[in-house]
Parts: C-alpha cells; sequence; structure tokens
C-alpha cells in the first residue's frame, strides 16, 4: 500500500475513534501522572504562591482551548465540525470565521484544553511527549480529513490551504464568518467535553493534595476550590444534558448538530 493511502487509512480508523483512543492514552499514562504528583517535584516543589499562579496560567490555557472550541460550533455551519464517527462529512468548505486562520480549530482546542492540564502536572519532560503523541496522532486525522475535502471541493480547497496554516492560527487573516455565533449549540455539544477536563484539573489537583498531606489526613480539610467547582459543573452537565434530552430549550440550534 503507498505511504498516502496508509495515512489516509490510519487517519480515518483513528477519526472513527478518536472520542476512544485519547482514554486509553490518559490511562496508560497515568503511573507517570501520578509520579509527576509526588511532594517535591513539579508544582508540588513550587512555594504556594507560585503554585497559585500555574494554577491560574494552566486554567487559563484550558479555558482558551473551550473558547476557540465554543466559537468554532457556535460560528460554523450545519453540515461542518460535527461529532460524526462513522464517515467524514462536509455539506460546504468553511473558510471564514475561524476557518480563515487556520485549517483545523477544534484540535487546537483540544490541544489546549490538554496543554491546560499537562501545565497543572508540572512535569515539563511528560508535557513534551503527550505533546509529540497527540501531533503524531491529530496528524493523521487531519490528513485525512484534508484528503477528504480535497477531493470533494478541488482547487477550492488547495486555494484555500495554501493560505491557512493547519494548526497554528494566523490571527492578521481573520474574515469575520457569515453565520452569527448560537450558543445554544455549543451548550448542546460542549457540556460533556467541559466537564471532562474540570474533572482531570480536579483529580490532579486531590491526588497531588493527598500525597503532600500523607500520613495527615484526619487533619486536613479535604473541601477545595477544585471540588467546588467541580461539583457545579456536574450539577451544570446534569441539567444541561436533560434539557438537551428531554425538553425543547435547546432544540433551537437541532438542525445545526
Amino acid at each position: 500500500m503507498a505511504l498516502l493511502h496508509s495515512f489516509e487509512k490510519s487517519g480515518n480508523f483513528l477519526f472513527r475513534h478518536r472520542g476512544i483512543v485519547p482514554v486509553f492514552v490518559f490511562l496508560a499514562c497515568s503511573p507517570v501522572l501520578i509520579l509527576s504528583l509526588n511532594p517535591g517535584i513539579g508544582v508540588a516543589a513550587l512555594p504556594c504562591g507560585w503554585q497559585i499562579v500555574v494554577a491560574i496560567v494552566s486554567a487559563l490555557v484550558s479555558f482558551a482551548g473551550i473558547v476557540v472550541r465554543a466559537y468554532t460550533i457556535g460560528t460554523t455551519p450545519h453540515g461542518t465540525s460535527g461529532r460524526n464517527t462513522d464517515k467524514q462529512v462536509a455539506k460546504s468548505l468553511n473558510t471564514k470565521g475561524i476557518y480563515s486562520v487556520v485549517r483545523h480549530p477544534l484540535y487546537l482546542g483540544n490541544y489546549l484544553m490538554w496543554l491546560g492540564l499537562l501545565l497543572f502536572i508540572g512535569n515539563i519532560p511528560f508535557l513534551v511527549c503527550v505533546s509529540l503523541v497527540y501531533w503524531l496522532y491529530y496528524e493523521r486525522i487531519m490528513y485525512a480529513e484534508e484528503r477528504f475535502l480535497e477531493r470533494e471541493f478541488g482547487q477550492e480547497y488547495l486555494d484555500w490551504s495554501v493560505t491557512v496554516p493547519a494548526f497554528w492560527p494566523k490571527w492578521s487573516q481573520f474574515e469575520k464568518g457569515d453565520v452569527p455565533f448560537h450558543f445554544k449549540s455549543v451548550l448542546r455539544r460542549e457540556y460533556s467535553g467541559i466537564f471532562a477536563i474540570t474533572l482531570c484539573f480536579t483529580l490532579v489537583d486531590y491526588i497531588r493534595f493527598a500525597m503532600v498531606n500523607c500520613g495527615h489526613w484526619s487533619e486536613v480539610c479535604w473541601l477545595r476550590v477544585s471540588g467546588i467547582i467541580c461539583a457545579v459543573m456536574f450539577v451544570l452537565m446534569l441539567v444541561l444534558r436533560t434539557l438537551k434530552h428531554h425538553s425543547r430549550i435547546l432544540a433551537a440550534e437541532e438542525n445545526r448538530d
């Protein structure tokens, strides 16, 4: 099999399973993650003030990823940027809005969300390794998607791809899109991902906290800011999920999902 066909085949396979594979990667990395949270290593070795700074910066980086994903989903036409896994779908070629500065904004948003978590963990070699794995993983998916778009839209796609970067945005060439921002589309589609990254931050925070206070658990207050935020996000997730599946409140954007 020619290498380009092999790349496309593996990319399509990863595309269909892109919601599952990262979970196995995360589980495989768990031992390294736990070792990274030992007292005296990484963030745990920093003074309290610097730990707060790292936590804020990490949360802002992940929030930037959420914003990128939210803006992409909220301003793209029906039939594009979906959660489809069976096959590639594109009813039109997005070239405006976020797609005027980057070709794969959803994957950029994903990376920023995970980058924030990796910064919060504080193991730089681990961050570099995960970033490389992320690039190799999504590079195949992006390759398969772009081969599909090239076949669907031909020269129109080629002309657009020449000027727009694949992953790192070129903000200077931003062109406002024709679709207004639809907040309900974001609420319908993003609540689970936002809760997942919040839960990951909370788990890292509590594991680090437990390891630092090992042997003194009975004297420690386990009610932490991360736990409160996670509990609030869990309730919001349940509310939004209920509204999505058992009411018409969020159904106005149904034709966009």
